[in-house]
C-alpha cells in the first residue's frame, strides 16, 4: 500500500467519523428543539388553574389590598393569610409577622411594575405582576427573622427594596391575634 492509498483510506475513515458525529449533533439539536416546542405547546394548553386579576390603579382604594387589610390575620380554621403589596421601592407591610408550624397563604400584588418576593433560606419565591394576584403557600418550621428582597429588577432604587418576615411562636401569634385586626412587625 502506497502512501497515497494510506492517505486516501485515512481520509475516508475521518470523513465517516465526522459524518457520524455531525449526525449525532444534528439529532441532539432536533431533539432539544422538539422538547422545547413540546414544553411550550403543553404550557400554552395547560394554563394555571386559577388566575385572579385586580386593577392596579385602584388597589389602595378598595378591595382586599386596602391598607387596613394588609398584614397577617389568623383565620377561623387556624391558618394564616398574609396580604402584601410590592411597589417601588418597598413592600407594604415592610415586616410580615407569621407563626411557626402553621399553614400560611401569602396573597400579594404589585401597584406599579413587576416585583418579586424571595424569602431567603426558604423555597418561597414568587413574582408580583401588576393586575394579577400572586398566591403562595408556605410554612415555617423555625422562628426567627428572614430577609425578603425584591428579586426582580424594578428600576433605580431596586437594591434598597427589602422586607422582612418575622416568624414567632404559634402561641405568641395566637395571643397577639386575639385583639383582631391585621398583624405586622413594622416598628419592632
Amino acid at each position: 500500500m502506497s502512501a497515497e492509498e494510506t492517505h486516501h483510506a485515512s481520509a475516508e475513515v475521518a470523513a465517516r467519523v465526522e459524518r457520524r458525529w455531525a449526525t449525532i449533533a444534528v439529532a441532539i439539536v432536533v431533539m432539544m428543539a422538539g422538547l422545547a416546542a413540546f414544553a411550550g405547546i403543553h404550557r400554552a394548553t395547560m394554563p394555571q388553574p386559577r388566575v385572579e386579576t385586580i386593577d392596579p390603579s385602584r388597589i389602595h382604594l378598595s378591595g382586599e389590598f386596602v391598607e387596613s387589610n394588609l398584614g397577617s390575620v389568623l383565620e377561623a380554621n387556624g391558618t394564616v393569610t398574609v396580604r402584601a403589596i410590592g411597589q417601588q421601592y418597598s413592600f407594604t407591610p415592610a415586616c410580615i409577622l407569621v407563626p411557626a408550624d402553621t399553614p400560611i397563604t401569602l396573597r400579594a400584588t404589585s401597584a406599579d411594575v413587576v416585583h418579586g418576593i424571595l424569602i431567603q433560606a426558604t423555597n418561597v419565591n414568587t413574582m408580583l405582576v401588576p393586575g394579577y394576584i400572586s398566591e403562595q403557600l408556605m410554612r415555617f418550621t423555625r422562628t426567627g427573622d428572614y430577609l425578603m428582597p425584591c428579586q426582580e429588577f424594578c428600576s433605580f432604587g431596586h437594591e434598597g427594596m427589602w422586607g422582612k418576615v418575622k416568624v414567632i411562636d404559634k402561641a405568641e401569634f395566637a395571643d397577639r391575634a386575639k385583639g383582631g385586626g391585621r398583624l405586622s412587625c413594622v416598628g419592632q
